[in-house]
């Protein structure tokens, strides 16, 4: 019996870590495809028993987003996802709480990924 629950308790956890470095492979993926658009800005918010939030955005030369990610989920099946509702606007139109009004998670990693950072 206890044989049986310590093989359980490894596969599971076997599992885990696969699906963890797929979400990983998955989100690299559509990250380096970001980063080939133009300048990035990447903002987390989130904790340890709240769903994890990524925002990442792409700037042109303009100021102006022309991709976007969004990434949300406490498990391994989160998927990133486009923001489709900002592409196109100014970095100065981008107002986090306007865009997500009834998600403060989502809002605080968008207001982080408007920061740029520059060096």
């Amino acid at each position: 019996m206890v044989t049986a629950l310590i093989t359980v308790a490894g596969l599971a956890w076997c599992c885990q870590l696969a699906l963890g470095g797929w979400q990983i492979h998955q989100f690299n993926r559509a990250f380096e495809a970001l980063c080939q658009k133009g300048r990035i800005g990447v903002g987390r918010s989130g904790g340890r028993f709240k769903p994890r939030v990524v925002v990442a955005i792409a700037l042109d030369d303009q100021n102006r987003v022309c991709d976007s990610l969004l990434i949300r989920g406490m498990t391994v099946f989160a998927r990133p996802a486009k923001i489709q509702a900002i592409n196109g606007l100014a970095l100065q139109e981008l107002q986090p709480d306007v865009i997500f009004p009834h998600d403060s998670l989502c809002r605080n990693a968008l207001s982080l990924a408007l920061k740029l950072k520059h060096g």
